[in-house]
């Protein structure tokens, strides 16, 4: 004969309190005095309690389900940003509705209905580029967490990496390795990533007293962009010893003219990417030395503070999240960290 599952009647009396004071433990509120709340929680432990999700919705007024709203249709940035909020909404017991609104604003608008209708208690919407994106929080009766892509409100809560901060950490590890003839070469100066990776760059190399290797090329994010421009800087720039690409895409055709036209990648030339997209990163010969974006744990981050958020407790303002540099043979040679 199976055993009756414990309910919060049971855990109630056997605390000894109202099954709302029960509730209010159990949930985590701070109306509870430290003893009841640990007679409770002991209760609860005794009696092997498990919560009903529904029943704990309805007291707490909460369904426990989010939404993830995203725009970015290829997914490249999207999706890390996307586990790492999964990831910590799974742990949290929270369900998740995940819409594709594929950067289209009427699909967005319908989806962000549809979530709504869902009665979700909080989204997180994630954008395609670091660019400001317009709010839709004012709308919502619920709170909104902005990853990757922030809102152009300052009153809301939004995560984005530093971009500025890494790139000026990837030229200072060129710095350090002895690199004093530094090219950098990014993506379109419409993107708000772009700049911010040249003025990071600009930053390092100025705080170090050093002139850039001639002026910032920007083109296209792609590996053609990449050995165009290696070949106009080889050409302009024989002297450079090193460049600091604004994505792995460009430092990967770069490398490959480097290469083409007899220059040794690191030993002439030292090569640093951005965005340690693997699948190019680890697969270039040499493997790219290059920026992380950390964006799995951004998105945990951005979740995280959307529970807070839930809870009342927002934290407004466009948080910069730190990357990380991955080392590779691209800036060192095999056996030479």
């Amino acid at each position: 004969m199976a055993t009756k599952r414990a309910t919060i009647n049971d855990v109630a009396s056997l605390a000894g309190v109202s099954i709302a004071t029960a509730s209010k433990a159990l949930n985590g509120r701070q109306d509870v005095r430290a003893a009841t709340r640990e007679r409770v929680l002991a209760a609860a432990a005794q009696l092997s309690f498990q919560p009903n999700a529904l029943a704990r919705g309805l007291l707490s007024g909460q369904t426990r389900t989010v939404g993830l709203l995203t725009s970015d249709s290829v997914g490249r940035f999207g999706i890390p940003v996307l586990l790492g909020a999964e990831n910590a909404f799974g742990a949290g017991e929270m369900a998740v509705l995940l819409c594709d609104a594929r950067g289209d604003a009427i699909r967005e608008q319908h989806h962000l209905r549809a979530l709504l209708s869902r009665r979700v208690d909080g989204l997180i919407v994630v954008g395609e580029s670091t660019d400001p994106r317009p709010s839709v929080s004012k709308d919502l009766p619920v709170p909104v967490v902005y990853a990757y892509g922030p809102s152009d409100d300052p009153e809301d809560v939004s995560f984005v990496p530093d971009d500025v901060g890494a790139a000026a950490m990837a030229v200072n590890h060129l710095l350090a390795l002895g690199r004093r003839r530094i090219a950098h070469v990014t993506g379109p100066t419409h993107y708000k990533a772009a700049r911010d990776r040249e003025e990071g760059a600009r930053l390092a190399l100025e705080a170090a007293g050093l002139p850039q290797a001639g002026q910032t090329l920007s083109g296209p994010w792609s590996q053609r962009w990449g050995r165009h421009a290696a070949e106009m800087l080889l050409m302009s720039e024989p002297e450079i010893d090193a460049v600091f690409c604004g994505s792995d895409q460009i430092a990967a055709g770069f490398v490959e003219a480097a290469r083409e036209r007899g220059r040794r990648v690191p030993d002439d030339i030292a090569v640093v990417g951005y965005d340690n997209w693997e699948v190019l990163s680890t697969e270039t010969r040499p493997a790219l030395t290059t920026v992380d974006m950390n964006l799995e744990s951004l998105g945990r981050t951005a979740a995280q503070h959307l529970f807070a958020a839930i809870d009342g407790k927002a934290t407004p303002g466009v948080h910069k999240m730190p990357c990380q540099l991955v080392i590779r043979d691209s800036t060192s040679p095999p056996g030479i960290s």
